[in-house]
């Protein structure tokens, strides 16, 4: 095999190490064993984060706290003001420059300004036909139209406010010309004419008005309609007074510039393009900071951006994705860093399938075999960590790899054996496989042996786990499931020999794999079928015929409902007669059986104390009552304790 080395350009690094889900899988895991389901588990991982990286919620927060800051630091008359102060500068340079003219034509001019009134927009428009006889009071008057052109030039195209600072006929011919192209090329869109390459000609002739070079025609509507509709929030936002007042300044403006006819089609053509902006909404702006009319479009355009962002973060939205949220909005809104978190929870999702702990079926997403195993495994740890023991522990095999006394003989390996490896017949089969003359020897899974054992005694083990509502309300669910699935994890990994099977019960009883405990979603169903769940338990005894016959029952409360002649579950609050004899009745089957049944109650109410005390009483069970948090501890040293004991009697 040869192997050709290049210059590495950019993508994937082939190189890197496989991505280290362990963390997010543990936290995932953790959150299941509490009750959640895999996808409510997922999604809180995604809004908390992992390995010390934010989740979603901290990039909604940052995008809260930059609205709020914003909204608290600036006010949007700024213009206004602007205004203002020019005509004031143009007012006082114009009296200063009539004071010294002793004619009369400087009183009747002194009159006129004494009766301007004292609307701005009014005082702007009366005096369009003045003549001004200070050169800078007519300078300063000038600079009112210029900066009223440019604002809203400005606040609708970005970047526009420096080719507007000094217009001359040729720059403002070049903008009318933009703006008819555009709003041509804008109704070519609307009836289903517009091509690629139209698009392509007007950047080429138009592009310096676009500095953000957008893609296509969409992304160039969506930029100006979204800058549109805060220009439309902004007026919103102030008092009727200050709105009439800038909307007759601006519309003088760019009525003077022969621009109001193709800016009013614009702004109808980018309605009708996205009319889903919130044209009509607006906003408080409470802070000390004046914005002029662009600038306070631009601070409105980011809010909405922020507003748009924190709700994609809360991802409570059917469909809901992290590829809903624009990587180049973040950028915009939070940072790099914010990018680089967002980037890493779409890895840890993306990662989380790819490496096979997820599956995205059509019935929704999954835990994958492989995850279900390393649940079971976390829920097992989880377990023994609260086990007080001496030594290595009560949960070491002590004598793993050898199931029973050696027969001589040996047998090819299957999944879960015990028996100990026969190397010679193992590392024979791999030499014959592959040949004499291969010069090395590659093991296969089909070379290994065993080395045949005499079977060791073993039990069938029932796992009976109440899942009436009542688990859930008093939050015991997560304990109790979480003990199911570190049994079950260790029995199919440390003793495979024994056969469990877990059984879930409420109105009616099943049999449940590990998924399903995983994956169960809660129903308001009442009930606590016992008896149901004790028949289904010794189907499983019968089964094992030569096996130890072992019930265990997890259960906050009493029966209170049984199985009736015609098959149906009776239900009754309190428990009738007819269930607590139908339910000790399967109780005495079960003893009969030979099975043992111990009980961990989950609740100390004294109606279910006694009644599982008399259980116990007449199945010679053992009735425990595990302090909280105690559960997985209780059962697995039970099942532990029995293991030892049947293999001492055997030894004796």
């Amino acid at each position: 095999m040869s192997i050709r080395y290049g210059a590495w350009r950019g993508g994937p690094d082939p190189l890197e190490a496989p991505y280290d889900i362990r963390q997010a899988l543990d936290d995932l895991g953790e959150d299941v064993l509490a009750g959640m389901s895999p996808r409510q588990a997922l999604n809180r991982l995604m809004r908390t984060g992992s390995s010390g990286r934010d989740g979603l919620d901290a990039l909604r927060q940052q995008a809260r706290k930059r609205a709020r800051d914003l909204r608290n630091s600036k006010r949007l008359d700024g213009t206004l003001d602007q205004v203002r102060e020019l005509l004031d500068q143009a007012l006082e340079a114009e009296r200063g420059a009539l004071f010294p003219d002793p004619a009369d034509s400087a009183r009747m001019a002194e009159a006129e300004l004494d009766a301007l009134p004292n609307d701005t927009a009014r005082a702007v428009r009366e005096l369009s036909d003045y003549q001004w006889r200070s050169p800078e009071a007519a300078q300063a008057y000038e600079q009112i139209s210029e900066l009223l052109r440019s604002q809203v030039l400005d606040a609708q195209f970005a970047g526009m406010r420096d080719a507007m600072s000094n217009p001359d006929p040729a720059a403002m011919q070049a903008i009318k010309q933009m703006m008819s192209d555009l709003n041509d090329m804008l109704d070519a869109d609307a009836r289903g004419e517009h091509t690629a390459e139209q698009f392509d000609e007007f950047m080429a002739k138009h592009g310096q008005f676009f500095p953000d070079n957008p893609a296509d025609l969409n992304e160039l509507i969506d930029s100006l309609a979204r800058r549109a509709a805060a220009a439309e929030r902004l007026m919103n936002s102030l008092t009727p007074e200050q709105q009439a007042e800038l909307g007759a300044l601006m519309e003088q403006a760019m009525s003077d510039a022969g621009l109001a006819d193709q800016m009013g089609r614009l702004q109808r053509s980018l309605r009708a393009a996205r009319p889903d902006l919130g044209w009509g909404g607006s906003e408080r702006m409470q802070g000390d900071q004046p914005m002029g009319y662009a600038d306070g479009t631009e601070a409105l355009a980011e809010l909405a951006e922020l507003d748009e962002l924190a709700d994609l973060a809360l991802q409570d939205y059917p469909g809901a994705s992290l590829a809903d949220i624009d990587e180049e909005l973040v950028q915009r809104a939070l940072g790099r860093q914010a990018v680089d978190d967002l980037q890493r929870l779409r890895q840890i999702e993306r990662e989380l399938q790819r490496q096979g702990y997820l599956d995205n079926t059509g019935g929704g997403l999954q835990l994958s075999p492989r995850a279900l195993r390393r649940i079971g495994s976390t829920a097992l740890r989880k377990v023994f960590a609260t086990i007080e023991s001496g030594g290595r522990g009560d949960h070491d095999v002590r004598d793993a790899g050898a199931a029973g006394e050696i027969t001589g003989a040996s047998r090819e390996w299957r999944f879960g054996d015990e028996q100990p490896l026969d190397v010679i017949r193992t590392v024979r089969n791999a030499v014959l496989r592959g040949g004499p003359t291969s010069g090395r020897v590659h093991l296969a899974p089909e070379d290994f042996e065993v080395v045949e054992t005499e079977r060791r005694s073993s039990a069938a083990v029932a796992l009976l786990v109440d899942m009436s509502y009542s688990m859930e309300l008093r939050g015991t669910w997560g304990e109790a499931k979480t003990t199911a699935l570190a049994l079950h994890s260790l029995v199919t990994t440390k003793y495979p020999q024994d056969a469990i099977e877990i059984i879930g019960f409420s109105d009616y009883a099943r049999p449940m794999s590990p998924r399903d405990l995983v994956e169960h979603d809660w129903e308001r169903v009442y009930g606590t079928n016992l008896q149901h769940a004790l028949m289904l338990a010794r189907r499983h005894l019968d089964k094992h015929r030569g096996a130890e016959p072992v019930i265990l029952v997890i259960t906050d409360g009493e029966p209170t409902a049984h199985l009736a002649s015609d098959g149906f579950s009776d239900f009754s609050w309190p428990p009738s007669m007819e269930t607590v004899a139908a339910t000790l009745a399967e109780v005495e089957r079960c003893t009969r059986r030979g099975a043992t049944i111990n009980i961990f109650m989950l609740d100390n109410e004294q109606r279910l104390v006694d009644f599982m005390q008399e259980v116990g009483r007449r199945n010679g069970g053992r009735v425990f009552l595990p302090k909280t948090g105690a559960l997985g501890e209780y059962v697995v040293s039970d099942y532990l304790t029995m293991r030892r004991g049947r293999r001492r009697s055997r030894s004796a």
